[in-house]
């Protein structure tokens, strides 16, 4: 019997040697990869981790044993026996003749560079590059490209690295920047001249080297050396995006990305990114406020906390509504909750903008996980427009299309997606149901699509969560979930609806839709701006107008200001230590970033202020770690019941509503930057081409419509992607607030 040798080394391994290490590494991965992890530097600009390689600055040059020239680390594959010498005469001097030839058309203006302090370029020159440069020839400019509200350029500094096209393209999947001309007049630009429309277009900030793509917000504003980092959390949305606030002297400047692969992996959305101008508004509620004969006045502390107490113990306890915004913390709901059960009141609600209460909707962590949703090969969208909901979620499916995955999607309108739908339903909001539940019977191909498929999900978004048939839907998608192996992805209602639910922020007794229906004689509003937070404003200011009014309030706005009767000004999510609880069911903390602006303070200290003033028990701790060693939080699910079958009946135009990207709570909506963004449209009414002329109506005319209780006047816009009789609206405009979120629309006429 022959000897065996024995092979420790895995069978998709290679053994290679770098600057006389030995390390292993998979087959296939670049030289650079294999640096990085073994902890040896490597010097690069075009290479990022998570965009595809481009080989474009030659950087990275080393020296590879028996190739006749230096080879780029980030394109050359390892081999089994390679020698690699990063530190070599021969890689060194590539190195620093490609670092030379970077420099000689760059302007070298880093005292005037936002970049400056943080910049790539800086940290390899140091490094890489000569002392003085040996050329004399006049040095190239290029001319600036406006590209929008957000992201500032000075593309004279453009090293031709060609991350930020490679965002646009494989991240945000919108194909905006691109490379034009050759040689020594290449530049990089959009090419129409239009701004940016990517709702992820912050990240080619992050990504470029130099300081050609910088943060037009924070631009001029401060030096990185000046600035604290604070971890925090995004709260636009249910994902819970990891970020760092930086901030001086208690300012919040900027908003970066922290690395969380689970969660957002590297990148930001620009909601997240850019809201931070919101904090700042001028009707930011700063000092505490009472309204007497009709007039505000600042007051203490004191006297606006026994005005609040005398105003919730006016009325038995059943005659109180506690109405909370789904994005409060779950420090501030469990109090909240505390608050309700000592006055007597089992009306506490935070779902908002739910108008099916039939099945007792909670939200839910997500089926599949975010990071799985990469993984999926079949995903189809119920009502759901995931790029403007839950963008980096978006930008997960736009990964799994690059891997093979098919989109699917039951919608109103044919939304705008950076990914190719194989096919869309596109049917009135009344149909929804219907159209999901014949998919759920095994009528139609997509149906076996979805039982043949590895990994599928589904994810339920804004319109079918906010349906007034929205219990219908919940059953049919439970349906074809069970009849296929699909999982369900849920989106909230709010950036931590889940949490709420999960400390128990829900009724006993009335829910929100009934409390704002059978009207209370007093009401504690929780970081809601009533003008806008609800589903149907209209009927939140019939109720609120003719009832006592406490309101917990992160700005003294107009619509707060003629409804409530006590202001009390508290923190913002950047401002206080909080507990969020994501759409994966993860509870993330954040500490206090920002400081709080006037008197106001943290609102479970308001609380707890609040409780001593009407004697409450249950409130005995003196700060946030004693507050959270009390709070527990248990998951919650929906139920099973079904409202009744419902259509629009009558006379015409079906409303579909949907939430602007950028006007979805208070902050947003105080956000100059994202509101001059071109995904931000303005209130509008879309029709299907062949609708308008039925109704006399054109590209550009001003309608008048009338839901029988509101009315409004939208200029008209006409997209065929919308469906066939119906009036697509969005919410969260002044013009669109006295209008029901859902029903039929007729044409007034007078």
């Amino acid at each position: 019997m022959s000897a065996q040798v024995k092979n420790d080394q895995a069978p998709d391994l290679v053994s290679l040697e770098i600057d006389g290490r030995e390390i292993q590494a998979p087959k296939g991965t670049m030289i650079i990869q294999a640096a990085d992890r073994a902890g040896i530097p490597v010097p690069r600009f075009c290479y990022h981790e998570k965009l595809p390689i481009a080989a474009n600055c030659r950087m990275c040059m080393v020296d590879v044993e028996k190739m006749p020239k230096p080879a780029p680390a980030c394109a050359t594959p390892v081999m089994d026996g390679m020698k690699i010498y990063t530190q070599s005469k021969r890689a060194l001097d590539a190195q620093r003749n490609v670092m030379e030839f970077l420099l000689i058309n760059h302007p070298l203006d880093c005292p005037i560079c936002d970049q400056g302090g943080e910049c790539e370029l800086q940290d390899v020159s140091m490094g890489y590059g000569r002392s003085v440069s040996r050329f004399n020839e006049r040095k190239r400019v290029v001319a600036d490209e406006d590209l929008g509200p957000l992201v500032a350029t000075e593309m004279t500094r453009c090293i031709h690295c060609t991350r930020c096209i490679r965002v646009t393209a494989e991240v945000a999947g919108t194909h905006e920047l691109g490379g034009m001309q050759r040689g020594e007049n290449l530049v990089i630009g959009t090419y129409d001249g239009k701004p940016l429309e990517s709702e992820l277009s912050g990240n080619v900030i992050d990504v470029c080297p130099v300081g050609a793509l910088t943060n037009k917000v924070f631009r001029f504003k401060a030096r990185p050396w000046e600035l604290v980092a604070r971890e925090s959390l995004g709260y636009h949305d249910a994902l819970g995006s990891n970020l760092f606030l930086h901030t001086r002297r208690g300012d919040v400047l900027r908003t970066v990305p922290r690395d969380n692969e689970a969660v957002n992996e590297c990148w930001l959305s620009d909601r997240d990114r850019y809201s931070h101008q919101g904090l700042y508004a001028d009707d930011r509620a700063r000092v505490p406020m009472l309204k007497r004969d009709g007039v505000w006045e600042q007051v203490g502390w004191d006297e606006a906390l026994a005005a609040a107490a005398e105003a919730l113990r006016s009325v038995p306890g059943d005659q109180l509504g506690v109405l909370v915004h789904p994005a409060t913390s779950n420090e501030e709901g469990a109090l909240l909750k505390r608050l309700a059960d000592g006055l007597g009141s089992g009306n506490i609600d935070h779902r908002l903008r739910v108008a099916d209460f039939t099945d007792a909707p909670v939200a839910e962590a997500f089926g599949m996980p975010v990071a799985d949703v990469e993984q999926a090969d079949l995903v189809l969208l119920v009502g759901c427009n995931l790029r403007h909901e839950l963008p980096l979620v978006s930008q997960r499916v736009l990964k799994a299309t690059k891997a093979g995955a098919v989109v699917h999607a039951i919608n109103p309108v044919e939304f705008d997606f950076p990914y190719t739908v194989a096919s869309t339903q596109c049917v009135a909001p009344s149909a929804l149901a219907g159209a999901v539940q014949a998919m759920a019977d095994g009528e139609g191909d997509l149906s076996k699509a979805l039982e043949a498929a590895r990994s599928a999900v589904i994810f339920v978004g804004e319109v079918a969560e906010a349906h007034p048939q929205a219990s219908r839907i919940h059953a049919a998608v439970r349906a074809l979930a069970a009849a296929t192996g699909a999982r369900v992805n849920r989106i909230p209602l709010g950036a931590n609806a889940i949490g709420l639910a999960g400390v128990d922020v829900l009724p006993s007794a009335a829910n929100a839709s009934q409390m704002l229906a059978d009207k209370r004689g007093a009401y504690l509003l929780y970081g809601i701006e009533p003008g806008a937070d609800f589903g149907d404003n209209t009927a939140a200011a019939r109720a609120l107008g003719e009832a006592r009014v406490v309101a917990f309030s992160h700005y003294a706005c107009t619509s707060t200001r003629d409804l409530a009767d006590v202001i009390l000004p508290i923190g913002l999510l950047p401002e206080i230590d909080a507990t969020l609880v994501n759409v994966d069911g993860i509870a993330q903390r954040t500490q206090s970033g920002g400081k709080l602006p006037g008197e106001a303070r943290p609102g479970w200290r308001v609380l707890r202020a609040l409780a001593d003033t009407l004697e409450l028990t249950g409130f005995e701790f003196a700060d946030i770690a004693g507050l959270r060693s009390t709070v527990s939080f248990a998951p919650k699910s929906s139920g099973t019941d079904m409202a009744s079958a419902g259509s629009a009946e009558g006379e015409g135009l079906e409303r579909i509503t949907t939430t602007p990207i950028y006007r979805g709570d208070a902050v947003l909506r105080r956000s100059a930057a994202l509101n001059a963004h071109p995904l931000t449209r303005g209130a509008r009414v879309v029709l299907h081409p062949e609708d308008a002329p039925s109704h006399g109506l054109s590209e550009g005319a001003i309608a008048k419509f009338d839901d029988g209780r509101g009315r409004a006047a939208l200029p008209v816009a006409l997209d065929a992607r919308v469906a066939r009789g119906c009036a697509w609206i969005e919410s969260s405009y002044g013009a669109t607030v006295p209008m029901a979120p859902a029903g039929l629309l007729k044409l007034a006429r007078d």
